[in-house]
């Protein structure tokens, strides 16, 4: 308790680890929210006080009185508002489904306010509410659209002591109607609320950090960032007719906020990233304001964090809301809002160009002999759709947009004759590509066209129209149909090499020998470019039999075959074939008498 001179005293002591939070009735006891017990302590003036309410949980986090004596707290681990009463009674009036209930306050009709953080292990009930605003993934040209009153971001904050919970992944606002209906309000993904205050027009008030922002919940789903202080926490509010207090932490302050309006305020945005080197066009803004009360700057930088090493701010000159960036092409902009008078601004949209990448070709494949893709249709289908993002989620630059070739491809068919390529090509831009398909042979030093101008990533063709012998393909990416001519840009690869053969096996020395009741059957066979893949004889026009070659192993451009069957009576015809890895294919047959 600090005296009258200012002289600090003990005034009660819990005998407890925390305390967190204080109250004090229309009665005048003092009520103590303390840790590591969960313990509420009631205090009168003479300083004797004792327990007066034993939670279950480890901590009371937070505490406010109604109108009615009752306290209102917070918990923490379990995220619990309760309402204890004048007796001591505990009733849970929710269970968030955050950790830590950081904040509560009473409003003027009942309703209460409370601030939750920190994840949780256990499911909670989820509440019927907007979801947080998130960014929502852009493509690489365009315009960023950045609407006041989103959400913005910042590093995740320490916790408040080193008993406390963690108080990452954001923070979320729930209110809990007069009859006990509780439902979310606000929410931030970064942003952590240590205090909410209800101001002289039943409107609450939320303090948070790491940013030093307190923000006004003008209602449901819509808010203001009502001021920002340079110390990094708002760890407590105060509502009064003369204005709201705000203590901070980081560095200690008390700051007295308005009744009154600025005559003048300033925006900075959060850093735009537009996921590379990026040209940055006109900027614009929407609202109720004209040129002589909005001033625009803006700088860009490579750098992830707005430090010296970025361009120093540059003012946007505005005709009809509307201005020319002079920031240099980067990855990162910012842009920073200076306001007057009666202005009132809801929307900043800033146009934007990627620097063209050249596409990449990154695996070129031949298929399979004998197989062919089905024939494209020729007919190049626009796109009359759109998809709009998620309600609530703005738009902001960023790389994710970038097309990803996953690598499928569709199913071929049998085609005696036919060779198949296919390849996996990217755009970092995500423009739309066509490709060139081109041959030569391992010998040849010109490279001689296959296919131009294909949207698909596939293409086959018939190879009996090429000679034997060994080939590469080479498959070349262009991004034109994304871009002016003299601005394309391409990339190719070539294939690995790969054999054309349409050259059956020969087969020679075919004889079949009596021995008695049994028939000895010999024959060779031969290919010039492939392996030999499989033999086979057949008897009289019976079924085909699989034949082994003499070495076992069918791995060889030629074998020699050696099999004894039972001979049939009569004239014996015995017929043989063999084929190649690539299924081109010989017969022979002989006659025994």
């Amino acid at each position: 308790r600090l005296g009258a001179g200012g002289k600090a005293d003990v005034f009660y002591d819990p005998k407890a680890k925390y305390i967190w939070a204080l109250t004090v009735s229309r009665a005048g006891d003092l009520f103590v929210a303390t840790g590591d017990d969960g313990e509420i302590h009631r205090v009168t003036r003479d300083g004797r006080g004792s327990v007066f309410f034993k939670s279950e949980e480890t901590h009371v986090r937070s505490m406010a009185m109604d109108v009615n004596d009752n306290i209102i707290a917070g918990t923490d681990p379990s995220g619990l508002i309760l309402r204890v009463t004048s007796a001591g009674q505990g009733f849970v009036l929710y269970q968030a489904p955050k950790r830590e209930i950081t904040a509560v306050a009473v409003a003027a009709d009942g309703s209460i306010y409370a601030s939750g953080t920190g994840a949780k292990s256990e499911g909670a009930l989820a509440l019927p509410a907007t979801p947080p605003a998130t960014p929502a993934p852009k493509p690489q040209s365009g315009a960023i659209t950045i609407q006041t009153g989103t959400a913005g971001h910042a590093p995740a904050p320490p916790s408040l002591a080193a008993a406390a919970p963690s108080v990452t992944g954001g923070s979320e606002v729930y209110r809990i109607q007069p009859d006990g209906y509780p439902k979310k309000v606000w929410s931030h993904p970064q942003d952590i609320a240590y205090a909410i205050a209800v101001d002289e027009s039943n409107t609450p008030l939320i303090a948070t950090g790491n940013k030093g922002n307190i923000y006004r919940l003008d209602r449901e789903g819509l808010y203001t960032m009502l001021v920002h202080v340079p110390p990094t926490q708002v760890t407590s509010l105060l509502a009064t007719p003369a204005g709201v207090f705000a203590a901070t932490g980081n560095i200690g302050k008390v700051y007295q906020i308005g009744p009154a309006m600025e005559t003048s305020g300033t925006f900075e945005s959060e850093l735009l990233d537009a996921g590379g080197f990026t040209y940055w066009g006109r900027m614009r803004y929407q609202g109720k304001a004209n040129e002589s009360q909005v001033k625009l700057e803006t700088r860009s930088g490579n750098l992830g964090r707005a430090q010296n090493n970025w361009s120093p701010w540059s003012a946007v000159p505005l005709t009809n809301m509307t201005g020319r960036i002079a920031a240099p092409a980067a990855r990162f902009l910012q842009y920073r809002a200076t306001l007057s008078g009666t202005a009132e601004v809801g929307l900043f949209e800033i146009a934007y160009q990627g620097k063209n990448v050249a596409p990449t070709v990154e695996i070129v494949e031949v298929t399979p002999a004998n197989y062919k893709f089905p024939t494209p249709s020729g007919i190049v289908l626009t796109n009359q759709s759109l998809t709009l993002s998620p309600l609530g989620k703005r738009s902001a630059a960023s790389a994710s947009a970038v097309s990803v070739d996953t690598g499928l491809s569709p199913s071929m068919t049998y085609a005696k004759g036919q060779v198949g390529v296919r390849w996996l090509s990217n755009d970092e831009n995500g423009d739309t590509l066509q490709f060139r398909v081109e041959i030569r042979g391992a010998k040849e030093s010109q490279w001689k066209p296959l296919k131009d101008k294909i949207r698909e990533r596939y293409y086959s063709w018939d190879s009996t129209a090429y000679p034997d012998g060994e080939y590469y393909v080479r498959v070349s990416a262009s991004d034109e149909p994304s871009n002016p001519p003299d601005q394309a840009l391409s990339g190719q690869m070539e294939s690995d090499r790969f054999l054309i053969d349409n050259t059956p096996p020969e087969i020679s020395e075919l004889r079949a020998t009596p021995q008695g009741n049994r028939l000895e059957i010999r024959w060779k066979a031969k290919d010039a470019l492939s392996i030999i893949g499989k033999a086979e004889y057949s008897i009289n026009g019976g079924e085909w039999r699989v034949a082994d070659p003499t070495t076992k192993l069918t791995d060889s451009l030629q074998h020699d075959y050696t099999l004894t069957i039972e001979r049939p009576a009569g004239e014996v015809t015995v017929a043989v074939r063999v084929s190649d890895e690539i299924d081109n294919q010989a017969a022979s047959k002989i006659v025994v008498k």
